[in-house]
């Protein structure tokens, strides 16, 4: 684990990955809105992201997409020797490395199981990333959940499945009537199986596809015992306006097809991605 972890954003992903960090490294965090990080305990917290950088040899980038861009011209200056962990969504490594000159990315695709240390989390390196700073990042996220290396083209599929699939379990509750807390064993393997078709639908070979269908699916059942909210509130939670999930939501309730669902978050995730 790196001895300083920097945070910039700390709205609901950052603040959640500051919380589950800061017992095992000293965690550095800045936002431009300082409302967000007033009440923040036991993190320091700069008044600059340049700040940020100078404390830290790691560096989270938890920003709106965006957003990114004058984060990235910013920080310029301060990279050096620093590895970058985007987890902006849609924004490319290369993007990244062009505007932030040969930078040491690491992108990752976290999801809302971040807030209770079940998170499943998809990670691809940069074009000057090394083999060590990608086990560096995992091994962060190994203390926020599963973690998945794929390759950078599957991150807008890994969006429709990781990131928005918390949405179809919880809407798939909603519609049933069994208890939310108490799922029968025959349940949760259903939504198993629809979400690992959906995931093979976007293009993950079989043995991804499970990984990401089992932990995605136990992860937000987990969610909704420890936070004890309903899946109503949580699927608002996760559903962004104008985001892969509310798409996703919008075809799960025209065909009731977790396939179809997936496909439209997959659509919405490649019409807002900037590439290079």
């Amino acid at each position: 684990m790196h001895d300083t972890i920097g945070i910039i954003g700390f709205g609901n992903m950052g603040s959640a990955m500051a919380e589950q960090l800061k017992p095992h490294s000293r965690v550095c965090v800045f936002d431009k809105d300082k409302s967000k990080t007033r009440t923040a305990k036991d993190v320091t917290v700069t008044d600059t992201m340049a700040g940020v950088a100078e404390k830290s040899d790691l560096l989270i980038l938890a920003v709106k997409p965006q957003d990114i861009d004058g984060v990235l011209k910013s920080l310029r200056e301060h990279l050096k020797g620093k590895l970058l962990l985007s987890i902006a969504a849609g924004i490319s490594t290369g993007h990244i490395e062009r505007i932030a000159g040969q930078a040491r990315v690491v992108r990752a695709m976290p999801n809302i199981g971040v807030k209770i240390s079940e998170s499943v989390t998809c990670l691809s390196k940069g074009a000057f990333a090394s083999e060590e700073d990608l086990e560096a990042a995992q091994e962060l996220f190994y203390y926020l959940g599963a973690t998945r290396i794929i390759d950078e083209n599957m991150m807008n599929a890994a969006t429709a499945i990781s990131g928005s699939g918390p949405a179809y379990v919880f809407y798939f509750l909603e519609d049933s009537d069994m208890d939310a807390v108490n799922v029968p064993e025959h349940a949760r393997h259903d939504m198993i199986k629809r979400l690992a078709q959906a995931a093979e639908g976007t293009g993950f070979k079989h043995e991804d596809a499970m990984f990401l269908a089992v932990n995605t699916v136990n992860m937000s059942l987990s969610l909704i015992r420890k936070t004890r909210m309903s899946p109503a509130e949580l699927r608002l939670q996760v559903t962004s306006k104008g985001g892969t999930t509310e798409a996703a939501l919008a075809a799960l309730r025209r065909s009731g097809s977790w396939g179809d669902a997936a496909g439209a978050a997959l659509k919405r995730a490649e019409e807002l991605a900037r590439r290079d």
